[in-house]
């Protein structure tokens, strides 16, 4: 798929409403978006000029934590769920330069993303990587669908990159990742991003998104962040503004309103 204007799209894909992970990959430079996404992102742009460095500091942050979870913590297994559109530096690709026999599930219910992910997701020889249809709500399918690849007896990596955000009741956000993390092995790792309620001009134009009939997406705060890592051991510094959790650079100036993320050790 390439950037159109016309509002048509491939079966079972509504071309209507923006879609956020379209948009996320308009902020990114991708083209696997249409004239109502870019519509979306430039709206959103007005309001925080800073977007398009918040969803390239999400992307950084997902590649380093990738990376120090197949290089230091020797993971060789990885769960990325809600993954979103494929675009540069995905999990498998960062994962296997570092270790090529890493075996990697994505897991999204999207036709869109589903769509995608068939024609694109490919694995270097040594290694898996493999695409499920499931739910986020429903974790009991995601750890059956995804055991058919990954040895769940063995460490995993489970990789929740901004995606809780679309669950609005946070009790109910933080069961899903309870029950997500219940079924890994000791050892193994969560690593979560999620949008940060820290800037009046992103939680007004978040709101507005939320207004245009797109799947809304809720800003939390890093209270409400750190709150996903309870009872597992949250590796330094913590839960931070992404560009801050261990930078391959010194940290420059970031948008006020990055989101946030961290990693942690199931114990």
């Amino acid at each position: 798929m390439t950037t159109r204007d016309a509002q048509q799209g491939p079966a079972g894909i509504d071309t209507s409403v923006p879609h956020s992970a379209r948009i996320w990959n308009y902020w990114l430079g991708g083209k696997d978006n249409y004239r109502v996404d870019r519509e979306a992102g430039d709206a959103y742009r007005r309001t925080v000029p800073g977007i398009d460095a918040m969803a390239r500091a999400s992307r950084y942050f997902l590649t380093r934590s990738i990376r120090f979870l197949a290089g230091e913590a020797g993971i060789r297994q990885f769960l990325d769920v809600g993954t979103g559109l494929p675009t540069v530096d995905n999990t498998h690709e960062v994962a296997q330069r570092v270790a090529p026999s890493s075996r990697i599930v994505y897991v999204d219910n999207d036709p869109l993303i589903l769509l995608h992910a068939q024609a694109l997701l490919t694995s270097a020889p040594e290694g898996v990587t493999q695409y499920i249809d499931a739910d986020l709500h429903d974790p009991a399918a995601v750890l059956a669908g995804a055991a058919a690849t990954l040895d769940f007896d063995r460490p995993v990596g489970l990789i929740l990159s901004d995606v809780m955000g679309h669950v609005a009741d946070y009790a109910a956000a933080r069961d899903i990742v309870r029950r997500l993390v219940a079924g890994l092995s000791p050892g193994s790792y969560l690593m979560l991003s999620h949008g940060a309620a820290n800037d009046p001009e992103l939680i007004a134009a978040q709101e507005d998104y939320n207004d245009t009939g797109a799947v809304p997406y809720i800003l939390r705060t890093q209270e409400q962040i750190t709150g996903f890592f309870d009872g597992l051991d949250l590796l330094d510094p913590g839960v931070v503004p992404m560009p801050e959790w261990r930078p391959d650079v010194v940290v420059g100036d970031y948008p006020a309103s990055v989101g946030m993320g961290g990693v942690a050790r199931v114990p």
